[in-house]
């Protein structure tokens, strides 16, 4: 916008847009997992410290059974890939293949909460037998609203990108690749989860 002093000199105060701003949503996105990490550290910490000051009576040690958490695993990771490949077919602007491997990553996690609700009941103990109980639902029922606000996600990108002018698509494809994030981070913290509650 340009206009006049009283010595009629041009002064331009520049577009009355302004600059296009710099996009911050994948930083703040960033900070925002990294503040859910410090929450699940200071779960697994509770756990190592219960585990180490507080030893079971004999009656109270578990044996938790590995083939399940271990199915679990392998789904978790095998989503990540197919979310990797739905985010190339988006920037390649194939919408269909896109859905598809969209598709098959909401139905891993699906997957993934049917088998924890199977492990949940044939479990030899409950939520309130003692502390080591207590913690291990609060970790594994904590990471799997995760997986379920996650498939959400994955299911609203899913539709969302159901045209190559969508809301989301090759131009525009911010809100995949935030779920995506978001969805790798959850299959790290299972990872770290099934080392600490599974194997040590």
């Amino acid at each position: 916008m340009t206009t006049l002093t009283p010595h009629n000199q041009p002064v331009d105060h520049g577009d009355d847009h302004g600059s296009e701003h710099p996009d911050h949503r994948m930083f703040g996105l960033a900070m925002f997992l990294v503040a859910d990490a410090m929450t699940f550290a200071g779960f697994f910490a509770a756990y190592l410290t219960f585990k180490a000051v507080n030893p079971l009576l004999p009656g109270a040690i578990y044996e938790l059974e590995l083939p399940l958490p271990t199915l679990n695993t392998v789904l978790l990771l095998v989503s990540s890939a197919t979310f990797h490949r739905a985010g190339l077919n988006l920037r390649r602007a194939n919408n269909e293949r896109c859905r598809l491997w969209l598709m098959l990553t909401a139905m891993l996690g699906l997957a993934f909460l049917a088998s924890q609700m199977v492990e949940y009941f044939t479990l030899p103990f409950g939520l309130t037998d003692n502390l080591y109980a207590s913690t291990f639902y609060a970790l594994t029922g904590f990471h799997g609203l995760h997986v379920t606000l996650g498939t959400l996600m994955i299911l609203i990108v899913w539709w969302q990108c159901r045209t190559p002018s969508g809301r989301v698509s090759a131009s525009n494809h911010f809100p995949l690749e935030a779920a995506e994030l978001y969805w790798h981070f959850v299959d790290g913290i299972w990872v770290i989860l099934f080392v600490i509650l599974y194997l040590i």
